[in-house]
């Protein structure tokens, strides 16, 4: 089956632009993971795959993490998210 490509985009109210596009392909949006803590935002998501052949039986793991710091005048309260 086809992979969705998914994108995630940060902003702030305070700054009408946006401050991070991130592509988190290969990821359903409730693997994706946001926290914005001590002026940095980190996006993180993992899901596993498992592939069962009936002779064996696979799994892969798929792990992504991205971590910035966020410029002076944003706040990170007003920081929002969407996928």
């Amino acid at each position: 089956s086809r992979t969705k490509r998914l994108g995630m985009m940060l902003s702030s109210s305070s700054n009408q632009n946006p401050l991070a596009l991130i592509d988190v392909k290969g990821f359903d949006p409730k693997d994706i993971t946001v926290t914005v803590k001590d002026g940095k935002v980190t996006v993180s998501a993992e899901r596993k795959v498992e592939c069962n052949t009936g002779l064996t039986k696979t799994c892969n793991y798929k792990k992504f993490v991205k971590e910035f710091s966020l410029p002076p005048d944003v706040d990170e309260k007003e920081v929002t998210y969407s996928v």
